[in-house]
Parts: C-alpha cells; structure tokens; sequence
C-alpha cells in the first residue's frame, strides 16, 4: 500500500530539514528557518524549485533573505510588511501525509503564517493550504500571497482569458516599472502568454493577470510542473484586479497566486489552496500556442 515518508533530513546546509516522499516525487522543507518548501522533484533529479546558493544553509539576523524555494508571504507588497525576515525556526507537526508549519508572529506585520503541506501517497500530486492569522488587535485588509521560485532555465506559460465579452475588455495585465514590453524573454501569444527565464539577462520582468482559468505551468528539466488554484470571478485582487503575478531575473523565475482581498478581524485567519503537480518526459515547447497546447494536452483538463 502506498505511503507518504515524513522524517528529518539535513539539506542545503541546513540540520533541521523535513522531508516527504511516496517514492514517487520528494519535497523538503525547512524549519531552521521559513517555513520554505526548499525543494519539490522526482528523486534523484532536479529540484524543481530555485535554490540560491548564496543564502542556503544560513540562519538568524535581520535581513531577510531570498533562500529560494516556495514561501508564503501577504499582499499588497510593503517594502517594511512584506519583508519581516523569515530566519528563525518554525514548529513543525506531522499531519495525515504531510506536516504542518507554524511561523512565529511577524514583530511589525502581527501576522503568522501557516502552511499544511500534503503529498498524495500515489503520484505527484501536492496540496498546500496557506493561512494567515492576524495576531494583531486591528482589522487588517490584505491576500494570501503564495510564491514558487522556479529553478533556472526554464519557460512558463500562462493562459489568457477567452471570453466573448463583445465591446467591452475581458482581461486585465498589470506591469511593474521595471518591466519592459518589449523584453525578449517574454511572448504574447493567442492563448498564452509564454515567459522564459534567462540566465544571461538581470533586469527584472513582472506582470500580473486575472488568471481565470486558474492554472499556470513551468517547462523544465524535461518535466512539467504545473499550479492550480482558484480564482473568483466576483472578488478583489490587488494590484489592480490579478489572482497570478509572475517574476523573473537571472537566477530564477516566481510563481505567484493570490487569495482575494480580505479584511481579517483580529484572531481570525484567511486561507489560499494550491495544487502542484509534476509530469515527466514532457520536452519544452516553442512559443507557438498549437505546440503548448500539444504539451499540456492530457496534462490540464481545461486544454485540448
């Protein structure tokens, strides 16, 4: 009978790793410092998930550091909210196929942070529940921001809205200061819009969109990662209305979604759900909506 592994593990400098596998896909996750999904992937090969070598292994302080990984953090960014450090160590407690982590309560946000991370026993398939708790003693307005950094090297494809909306607009794309439209890395196509991550180029890119479909995918190793959530067509988003926001610099490319925007009372929480899954022998496709599809044909029931 298939069964999920949880135990300690040492990764990236790090004593005080835990790990999850079914045999099938792994994932670790750090508790010296986070909590951070340091590394998602078939075992034995590559993680598919950035890990910054500068910053592995590396506790304590007050800057805070990019690690790499997968993080949860709170929207709209704050140059002083958003970024409270993350270096100290979480509890952790082992759950039905999985682990939950607790973050202490962030010193000026008065947030905390929670994830319950859960590994199918059979196949690739990973739920992540975020939670936010307001620790605070006022109402505080803000969304689940959940964020994947990807290893490098890789193409992200991202669907756009296809409704018939007749004269009226059906999308929304929100661009950063720093994002150039006419970046190489990045293909408005028909159906998708296709980000590539490059090695050889610093300048950040980000744009946000209402991603209604719910889904986005990353190309790379010759495996195919892809992120569900849910998006609701009658809430608030921030950033001008996007549930998904993509990033990408030298080293690694984000993967972002959104809860709605809530106003969490004090002691009350809000959550966000993600699914991942991993499928292998999956080539990277050209920027061409008909080879995309092609690749994620049987891969996302929404694409044919």
């Amino acid at each position: 009978m298939a069964k999920v592994h949880v135990q300690k593990k040492t990764y990236g400098g790090w004593d005080n790793c835990v790990q999850m596998t079914n045999g099938i896909v792994d994932l670790i996750v750090t508790t010296d410092v986070g909590p951070r999904i340091i590394r998602y992937g078939f075992p034995g090969q590559e993680n598919e998930l950035c890990e910054v070598q500068s910053t592995l292994g590396l506790t304590g302080g007050d800057e805070w550091r990019i690690y790499g990984g997968h993080r949860l953090w709170h929207s709209p960014e704050d140059r002083n909210r958003t970024y409270e450090p993350d270096n100290s160590p979480v509890a952790w407690e082992e759950i039905p196929d999985g682990i939950k982590t607790s973050q202490g309560i962030e010193a000026a946000a008065r947030i905390r942070k929670e994830m319950e991370i859960r590994l199918s026993p059979e196949g690739t398939t990973v739920h992540i529940l975020h939670r936010l708790i307001n620790a605070g003693v006022w109402p505080v307005e803000m969304s689940v921001w959940s964020i994947s950094a990807m290893a490098p090297g890789g193409k992200e494809v991202v669907p756009q809205t296809a409704k018939d909306t007749g004269v009226l607009p059906n999308r929304l794309i929100s661009l950063w200061p720093y994002s150039r439209l006419n970046d190489s890395r990045v293909h408005f196509g028909v159906k998708y819009i296709v980000l590539r991550q490059d090695t050889n180029i610093r300048q950040p890119f980000k744009f946000g969109t209402s991603n209604e479909q719910g889904w986005a995918a990353y190309f790379n190793h010759n495996h195919l990662f892809v992120k569900h959530y849910r998006h609701d067509l009658y809430a608030r988003y921030p950033d001008f209305g996007v549930s998904y926001e993509t990033y990408t610099n030298n080293y690694m490319l984000e993967m972002e979604t959104l809860s709605p925007l809530t106003l969490i009372e004090p002691s009350a929480h809000v959550e966000h759900e993600e699914k991942w899954e991993l499928f292998d022998n999956i080539p990277m496709p050209a920027d061409d909506d008909v080879e995309i599809d092609r690749g994620l044909t049987g891969m996302i029931p929404a694409v044919k």
